[in-house]
């Protein structure tokens, strides 16, 4: 073997995949080879074995229900998954100035943004928590079809249209409740989770709902230190300056499916946890607007779900 061959032999990998319904696009560097795969267990083998072993990292966006067995074959091989944001991986694009947009080109471009970026590769969920997420989306959706109907509802005038309206929003209360229940169940029937389950319900506010939302969404929960629990949900402030110019702090990005779960439980704790109200008293005292206090308690409340998870203890009163 000479020692072009041994050094080609030791580089280390990364391969962006682009992935689709049917099928999905690969491609490696440093050796800038492409190839196309079935998305199907004989797709799947096939691309592990094209892989090979010397892989740092396989960089892909998630799609739905495409990617999911996909990741799970990968795992199973032991190969390092990189799941990026998709939006993050569009705005990499514009920034090399690539405005193609194909399954070759995108899986081109998340195998150099896999090289320019420092992309860590994360463990995949284990089935019960895709199964719970699964479910949670669905819940999501059955809550807004729920709001569709009701706006809907209010705008007929003929007795016939009210009354199918009216069975149609029973049906998807009924349908609401059985998912809701089938998420707990599915949450008591693991130890750890059911634990965290029981701490986050102990805290003044939090529902059901809500802790299932932060059990499903942010997993990390309980590891984290305090920024970075709030920099994950997007409740941490981000500056905005430049020059003498100073703009407002602003959150965003991050996971919003935790900032919506925690605004109603944040207004509920600014009646129930004398710490969280003393927090909003203080603020709009000194003159913030109403909605940053809110966003303030939100991400108190999140940081004090992460600080009794990681001391596995329920929240209690403190003493006057």
């Amino acid at each position: 073997m000479t020692s072009k061959d041994q050094s080609e032999t030791t580089i280390n990998n990364t391969i962006g995949v682009d992935i689709s319904k049917d099928k999905f696009d690969a491609h490696r560097l440093p050796d800038s080879a492409s190839k196309q795969f079935a998305n199907s267990k004989t797709g799947h083998r096939a691309f592990i074995k094209w892989a090979g072993p010397a892989v740092e990292r396989i960089v892909f966006e998630p799609t739905g229900p495409y990617h999911r067995a996909f990741e799970g074959a990968c795992a199973k091989a032991g190969l390092p998954l990189c799941k990026v944001n998709p939006k993050q991986a569009r705005r990499f694009a514009q920034a090399l100035g690539t405005h193609a947009k194909t399954d070759a080109v995108d899986a081109r471009l998340l195998a150099r943004m896999g090289t320019a970026l420092p992309i860590k590769s994360r463990p995949v969920a284990d089935e019960k928590l895709l199964q719970l997420r699964e479910l949670r989306i669905a819940h999501q959706a059955l809550i807004k079809e729920r709001t569709r109907i009701k706006n809907r509802r209010q705008t007929f005038t003929v007795p016939l249209l009210k009354r199918q309206h009216d069975q149609r929003l029973k049906t998807v209360d009924r349908d609401i409740k059985a998912v809701l229940v089938a998420i707990i169940d599915l949450i008591q029937t693991d130890e750890t989770m059911a634990k965290r389950f029981a701490i986050l319900t102990s805290i003044p506010g939090v529902g059901e709902i809500t802790a299932a939302c932060l059990i499903i969404d942010m997993p990390e929960l309980g590891k984290l230190d305090p920024g970075q629990a709030a920099s994950l949900a997007g409740l941490a402030p981000m500056t905005r300056q430049s020059g003498q110019w100073r703009g407002k702090a602003r959150i965003g990005g991050g996971r919003k499916h935790l900032r919506d779960a925690l605004f109603m439980p944040a207004m509920v704790a600014m009646r129930f946890n004398d710490d969280l109200k003393a927090v909003y008293q203080r603020l709009t005292k000194a003159g913030k607007p109403p909605k940053l206090a809110i966003t303030a308690v939100m991400r108190k409340l999140l940081i004090l779900a992460n600080a009794l998870i990681k001391q596995d203890r329920n929240w209690t009163k403190k003493p006057a």
